[in-house]
Order: C-alpha cells, then sequence, then structure tokens
C-alpha cells in the first residue's frame, strides 16, 4: 500500500542563486563508472540467463573488445553511398540473443544466437568475412557459432511535451540547453545529505547536456524544444552525473539526477487513455533484465508503448552527434511488440517489467532501426548511489 505521506514531509528543496555557488565546492557532479560489488555484483550474474557457452562468449568479448577499441566512427549513410567505408565500420555492436530476429540463421530450437548489429544491410557470409579479416576474430569462421544480422542503422543516442505540474514520470524535460528527453521517475540517495534530496533520474544526454554541464544547472519541464524556458519553467537544478567518455574506454550508464522542487515533481508516471491521462506506480525494486521478457515504457514521444527484450550483454556503438561516439557494454536490446518502442526524445524513460509488478530493469537512452538500447537498471542506481522512489 502507498503512503499518502507528502513528498514535503520527507525532502529538502535545492539551493537557488548565490546558495548553488557556495555548495559547489562540496559537490562531486560526476562519477567515474564504478566497480560492483556486494549486491549489486550479483545483479549481474542473475541477469545472464542464458545459455550462452564458452565458445560463443570468447567471441562477444573479442567483438566487444574491438568495437572498444576502434578510433573510427561508424559508417553513415552518406559513406556507403559514395563508397568511403569498409565493412569493419558497417558493424556497430553485438549481443547476446535467441535467434528471433530479422533474417536469422536457422539455429537449434531454444539455442543463443550471436547477434551482430549492423548500420546497413549486410549478409551473414559477410559478416563473419568482416569478423575475421577486419577485426581478426578467426574463431568466427565456424559454421557452428550462431549468428543473427540484425539491421539497426546508426544507433544514435535519442532527443508527453505538454507543460504539467506536479510533473510525473513519462514527460518532456531537458538541461536548458538541449532539446528534450523524458523524465524517467524519481530517485533520492542512499546515504545523506542525498537521502533528503528528491530528484528525478533521466540520462546523462538528457540532464547534463553530454557532459557539458556542471551542479545547478537549470533542468526544465517541459524541455526547451518542447517551449520550455529558463528559469520560468525550471524543476530541478542538477545534481550528478555518470560522464560519457567518448572514444576511450566503455561506458555501463548513461545517466544523471536532478534535484527537484518537491512541489513541482510528482511519483507517478503518466500515459494517455481514451480521455484525458492516467497515472501509474512502478515498483522500487529494481531486477535484471532477461532475454524474452516483456516490458513497458512511457515517454515524451511515444507515450506508452510494449516490447520484448531480444538482446542483453550488448556491446554497442553510440552516435551522440557532433563526431562524438561512444562504446557502452552490458546494454539491453528491446523490439516493440505491435509498434516502435520508443523514438528521438523518448531517453531517460524507465523500462519495467509488463506485468503488476512493474520492477524497474533499464534506463532506455539509445536506438536504431526499429530497437532500442537501455541501461541495466541495476547499474545505473548503483553508478549514481540513489533508491527509486515510488
Amino acid at each position: 500500500m502507498h503512503s499518502k505521506k507528502s513528498l514535503e514531509d520527507d525532502f529538502v528543496n535545492p539551493p537557488e542563486g548565490e546558495e548553488i555557488e557556495e555548495q559547489l565546492e562540496g559537490e562531486e557532479a560526476e562519477f567515474e563508472n564504478p566497480q560492483f560489488e556486494g549486491e549489486f555484483a550479483e545483479s549481474a550474474e542473475e541477469g545472464i540467463a542464458l545459455d550462452v557457452g564458452d565458445e560463443l562468449a570468447q567471441i562477444h568479448e573479442m567483438i566487444s573488445a574491438r568495437l572498444e577499441a576502434s578510433d573510427q566512427e561508424p559508417a553513415t549513410v552518406e559513406a556507403f553511398a559514395d563508397g568511403e567505408f569498409n565493412e569493419f565500420q558497417n558493424i556497430v555492436g553485438v549481443a547476446y540473443g535467441l535467434g528471433e530476429s530479422d533474417g536469422a540463421d536457422i539455429l537449434e530450437p531454444g539455442g543463443t544466437s550471436l547477434d551482430i548489429y549492423v548500420a546497413e544491410p549486410m549478409s551473414a557470409d559477410a559478416v563473419r568475412e568482416s569478423l575475421i579479416e577486419g577485426m581478426g576474430i578467426a574463431e568466427a569462421a565456424s559454421e557452428e557459432i550462431p549468428m543473427n544480422v540484425i539491421v539497426t542503422g546508426m544507433i544514435d543516442a535519442q532527443p508527453h511535451r505538454f507543460k504539467i505540474r506536479p510533473a510525473p514520470g513519462g514527460v518532456s524535460v531537458g538541461h536548458h540547453k538541449i532539446t528534450a528527453g523524458t523524465l524517467g521517475c524519481l530517485c533520492t540517495g542512499r546515504r545523506a545529505p542525498r537521502n533528503r534530496r528528491l530528484m528525478m533520474l533521466s540520462n546523462n544526454h538528457v540532464l547534463a547536456n553530454s557532459n557539458n554541464a556542471r551542479f545547478g544547472d537549470s533542468i526544465l519541464q517541459p524541455g526547451r524544444y518542447d517551449g520550455g524556458k529558463n528559469p520560468t519553467d525550471r524543476v530541478a537544478i542538477l545534481e550528478r552525473f555518470v560522464p560519457i567518455r567518448f572514444g576511450g574506454p566503455s561506458n555501463y550508464v548513461d545517466a544523471a539526477t536532478g534535484w527537484c522542487w518537491h512541489e513541482l515533481v510528482r511519483r507517478e508516471l503518466i500515459y494517455r487513455r481514451s480521455r484525458g491521462f492516467g497515472l501509474f506506480r512502478i515498483s522500487s525494486q529494481v531486477k535484471p533484465a532477461r532475454v524474452g521478457m516483456t516490458v513497458g515504457k512511457t515517454g515524451r514521444t511515444t507515450q506508452l508503448r510494449r516490447g520484448r527484450v531480444t538482446g542483453i550483454g550488448a556491446t554497442i556503438r553510440v552516435n551522440y552527434g557532433g563526431g562524438k561516439v561512444a562504446t557502452c557494454r552490458d546494454q539491453v536490446a528491446i523490439r516493440g511488440i505491435g509498434s516502435l518502442f520508443s523514438q528521438g526524445g523518448d531517453s531517460g524513460s524507465v523500462v519495467w517489467t509488463w506485468d503488476r509488478n512493474r520492477f524497474p530493469v533499464g534506463l532506455l537512452f539509445a536506438g536504431g532501426g526499429g530497437y532500442t538500447f537501455a541501461n541495466q537498471m541495476w547499474r545505473v542506481v548503483r553508478a549514481l548511489d540513489i533508491r527509486l522512489i515510488t
């Protein structure tokens, strides 16, 4: 049973004006990706529910390492048109799947596949050749390695559009210098003094302008692209973010928190009904995503959608624009059921199990070719040192 106690009873509002500058000395607005220990390390093991096998795992890791080490940007549509690309650039990611995607090899029933994401259509034979010749992975030559080739196009970090007070999860929000993304849900810190802060959860590229921000920057609802103005529509200030590492070591999360004025936000998430809007809550108990899991999300652009997890352990190269490309590991791949699961502007949406529990499993941050990618939520809460509020 949910408590009806006011948010005002539990949380303090963020500082304003000169108070923000005074707090800068004592605040760290960003973190490095942490090591995962204790209760969170167990979540990593629980999330791998597939019978992967040593050989498949070895090739997956080799491809991931090559993608991480590459200093080449993924191929663009223009490069393909001009013939100025190599097949290695066409490979933009890899994941573990069940062989149920478009154009799969025939697999043993219930078997696990290696899902290879490509920017432009490419045959399975050409992919194998590229892995062998372009990446130097001789092990990929074996016909016993089940492989799916999935066309996603370029995987891009993705940019309810109205103003609403108090603002629920699922609506337009953003750093005052970006276009717009999605307010995922509310959270609080795990220890003092952050346990007295009511915060919103979304992506770094939504709340922290892809690292180009500092503690205290204004977060607007709706986002600037949807008419939000600073400071009139400010509902929070930037509180913390995990830096996105471009062109270097892998990232595990694209995540940030904004310190909210408690009277301007609410615990529930929003969805559109035949008449008006409805509100619902998700669980505060985080679960790892599993292949085959039916999930949902509500976001700024496509609102309430249902999908299915098609891959886990995904390593992908994500285009953040302006020539900035980041390699992201251990991501969750999702395909919409009946319609697209997400579009630009849905970044920051919480992904949850499509059942009565609505356990959070991911934080949506990128997509391409009808596929959506999300961070594992257990990694997000660990990286930001937060607890979700429901």
